[in-house]
């Protein structure tokens, strides 16, 4: 089984990919922990790849298809795997619809977290992070038990730069202008869209269910 997770900032990605993750017993591979990973382990891919980032450029297509089948081909995803983050181009659709093919692999089953622009807004302008440890909190859902200071070391929370409203809504924009074209290419019975917008244990129960009720192979269009 092969699970392409998509959703825009602040839908929830992370704890659904883990939660299905668990459930299904394959690994989620997200291609931002996989290209750190690579360049923490000073692979020659690793390698290559901080160059690029270090004088401020975008690793291309061909560097993270590369990590991701170095990656796929991993003993532990013999049974399927979840992918986190990938594809993000059109490109890499493509290459990841020839991989797949090429290995006789079912086609990836689609899930996408449908939430409102102004919900995910909301939910990512109240995000308060400790400066000392760390931990992250959210005002309107985990918000700390003393207002304004983290339950660790009583430090006062700050707000990321990047959890400001304009931001968020620069972010969510750029999203919808990279992953549209992907989710266009995907269009059809495989993707299954699900409202991101519940309590997560909702959520999962909505995928798990797309999941199991999703066909295994499209159907031929030969008559």
């Amino acid at each position: 089984m092969v699970l392409l997770l998509f959703g825009p900032p602040g839908c929830g990605k992370g704890t659904q990919a883990r939660m299905v993750s668990s459930w299904l017993g394959i690994p989620a591979i997200s291609t931002g922990d996989l290209l750190r990973a690579e360049v923490e382990a000073r692979t020659a891919l690793g390698i290559t790849a901080a160059e690029i980032m270090e004088t401020g450029g975008l690793v291309g297509d061909g560097l993270v298809n590369a990590m991701l089948i170095r990656r796929v081909e991993h003993s532990d995803c013999a049974r399927g795997f979840l992918l986190d983050g990938f594809p993000r181009t059109v490109a890499q659709a493509g290459f990841l619809d020839g991989y797949l093919a090429s290995r006789q692999l079912p086609p990836g089953r689609i899930i996408y977290l449908d939430v409102e622009r102004q919900t995910l807004v909301d939910r990512m302008s109240a995000r308060r992070q400790c400066p000392v440890c760390g931990k992250i909190y959210n005002l309107l859902h985990q918000p700390p038990r003393a207002k304004g200071v983290c339950d660790n070391d009583g430090t006062v929370l700050i707000r990321r730069k990047d959890d400001h409203q304009s931001i968020i809504r620069q972010r969510l924009k750029e999203y919808d202008e990279l992953t549209g074209p992907v989710l266009d290419h995907y269009r059809g019975p495989r993707v299954h869209s699900v409202d991101g917008d519940q309590p997560a244990e909702r959520v999962f129960e909505d995928i798990a269910g797309a999941i199991q009720w999703a066909p295994e192979r499209e159907p031929s269009s030969a008559a």
